[in-house]
């Protein structure tokens, strides 16, 4: 994979967004116009726009990866693809679905050219929140002995029949199960209509239920 020779290290040692505040003022603009401004030679949108998304495009490669140093080798890749995109950047889409696109593609990718190393344990539905520390498919409390069995099967289940997906409903309930993103910025991302993303979705689930109806 390519490393970064114009920024070394891209996602280290970046300053917090509001550091930029005072000289940019980038915290009242949109993505699209910090870009604009990166097209122009200004460095510290760029810094900006690493703070502000380095953490949610590592989780996200994370839920796709499950491998803590790849998930930040490749986010580092979707911003050297972003600083090596900033002469041709057009706004015609939201800055945020353009670079989950970016990194769906990178994602897929490396999914596909690692396959033969994979298992099922590859994809965690039922990992924590690195922040909160919650799972949601936790409830509070101590589970008894049968019921922590019975809840490793459960997730167990889900990591194989998840894992099984087609390569398109898995990124997108990936998106829309722990990114939030609502069925048009998924679709945007995956190049689809909302309604052919709201049926993609469907699909996906309507599939895990069937898988899961034992563990219901």
């Amino acid at each position: 994979m390519a490393t970064l020779a114009i920024h070394p290290n891209i996602l280290e040692n970046v300053p917090d967004a509001e550091a930029h505040h005072a000289s940019g003022d980038f915290a009242h603009m949109e993505d699209s116009e910090i870009m604009l401004q990166l097209r122009a030679g200004n460095m510290a949108g760029f810094d900006y726009l690493i703070a502000k998304y380095r953490k949610p495009i590592i989780h996200f490669m994370y839920r796709m990866i499950h491998n803590q140093a790849v998930a930040e080798e490749l986010a580092q890749e979707v911003f050297l693809r972003v600083y090596r995109s900033r002469e041709t950047y057009r706004a015609e889409a939201r800055f945020s679905t353009w670079l989950y696109r970016i990194a769906t593609n990178l994602g897929v990718n490396h999914a596909r050219d690692t396959r033969h190393e994979r298992s099922a344990s590859t994809i965690y539905l039922d990992e924590p929140d690195s922040e909160t520390g919650s799972t949601p498919d936790v409830a509070d409390g101590t589970p008894s002995a049968e019921a922590s069995m019975l809840r490793r099967e459960r997730l167990n289940a889900i990591r194989q029949h998840v894992l099984a997906l087609p390569e398109r409903q898995r990124m997108a309930v990936l998106m829309h199960k722990y990114e939030g993103m609502d069925y048009r910025q998924i679709g945007d991302v995956l190049k689809l209509s909302e309604s052919a993303t709201k049926s993609l979705l469907f699909r996906a689930y309507q599939t895990l239920r069937d898988k899961l109806k034992e563990f219901v």
